[in-house]
């Protein structure tokens, strides 16, 4: 078996009974199971949802995604081995801690296999929420060319590159292209402030007013439960960004719970506390990986500047990646979620194959 038959790079042509085409984002795919097939799999597996809630097979991938492009590597590589598998784990243990300390329960209802769970529709917050221990990355950049105002949030002189900030940050962006909101620009990934969502909290998706402080309530003790537990065994919970929706109880009610992923080294900056404090950043999520590409071009400007993304599209589709760069960045993922979870991430010879065949057998979702 090659390295490349070991990654799993395209998730959306599999043999699942679907309601509505597949949906393929930039690392999972979103198969809408029938009416039927929904209420079957809510009363043979007894879901804890009403029995007409609407369900979908996620299926992860090892696709790569760095400033907004799929990458590539030598030798036919098409992701990253163990990533999917890696990424998975990390978001079941901390949607598992924050089940079982009271937060607030997940989308995921069941996991038939490493790559894949069964999930409850939700009706999404339109925000990207954001929270920051630490000034780098973005922040950081902007805070050199003198910004100080962030999201409504007046940040103190004096801060140097990489330092803890005097508490945590809330910082959060569009979620998606919102229309006809007063001082919010119509793009993707805008930043906004508190206020913005207070005066228009039903066009981000809150069913009511109140339920902007519970949000914030569950992205700050979801941080401190995940940057707690990382404390424990030497990493550093730089910054993180969680997603909101809504699901109905089982009395029909709106309840507000996390999705799409937690804590990952996709969706987080995790830091080596060790090395911090030698004055050194090691990183061990995929802050890594965007490092090495602005290292490895020669004019990392295509990589930071939106104006340029038909050069940056053309970089990622004409430029295979060497495969020990790849290797490493599978090793990075797959090192910090065996720490995480204390338990060994299995790469998978033949995952499609895997896939099909528990969903097919133990579902019944594969004609």
């Amino acid at each position: 078996m090659s390295i490349a038959d070991s990654i799993l790079s395209v998730n959306d042509d599999l043999p699942i009974r679907t309601h509505l085409p597949v949906h393929s984002g930039k690392v999972r795919s979103v198969y809408w199971l029938t009416e039927q097939d929904s209420r079957r799999l809510i009363e043979e597996h007894n879901y804890s949802v009403p029995h007409d809630t609407p369900l979908a097979i996620m299926v992860i991938s090892d696709r790569i995604s760095a400033f907004d492009c799929i990458w590539h590597g030598e030798q036919g590589m098409q992701g990253v081995p163990g990533k999917g598998a890696a990424l998975n784990a990390i978001s079941n243990h901390w949607f598992r801690l924050f089940k079982e300390q009271g937060l607030a329960d997940s989308h995921i209802l069941d996991i038939p296999h490493p790559f894949v769970w069964i999930v409850q529709k939700a009706k999404p917050v339109m925000i990207e929420a954001i929270c920051r221990q630490y000034i780098t990355g973005s922040m950081w950049r902007a805070y050199e060319k003198g910004e100080r105002d962030f999201c409504g949030i007046k940040l103190e002189e004096g801060l140097t590159q990489d330092s803890k900030l005097s508490k945590l940050l809330m910082t959060p962006s569009t979620k998606g292209v919102l229309k006809g909101i007063d001082g919010v620009p119509e793009a993707d990934d805008v930043n906004i402030t508190r206020q913005n969502i207070q005066d228009n909290y039903a066009a981000f998706n809150f069913v009511q007013e109140q339920d902007i402080t519970l949000y914030e309530k569950l992205l700050t003790e979801g941080f401190n439960v995940i940057s707690d537990a990382l404390e424990s065994i030497g990493q550093i919970f730089v910054d993180t960004k969680f997603e909101f929706g809504y699901v109905k109880d089982l009395e029909g009610h709106d309840k507000l719970i996390y999705m799409d992923e937690v804590g990952t080294p996709d969706s987080s900056r995790i830091w080596d506390a060790d090395k911090y404090q030698q004055g050194k950043v090691e990183e061990n999520s995929k802050e890594g990986f965007r490092q090495l590409l602005l290292n490895h071009f020669p004019d990392p400007d295509i990589l930071l500047n939106k104006n340029r993304m038909p050069e940056r599209e053309a970089l990622a589709r004409d430029n295979a990646l060497p495969v020990e760069v790849l290797m490493q960045v599978s090793k990075t993922y797959m090192s910090i979620a065996e720490k995480i979870t204390g338990k060994a991430i299995v790469i998978s010879d033949n995952p499609k194959a895997e896939i099909i065949t528990i969903l097919k057998d133990k579902y019944q979702l594969v004609d």
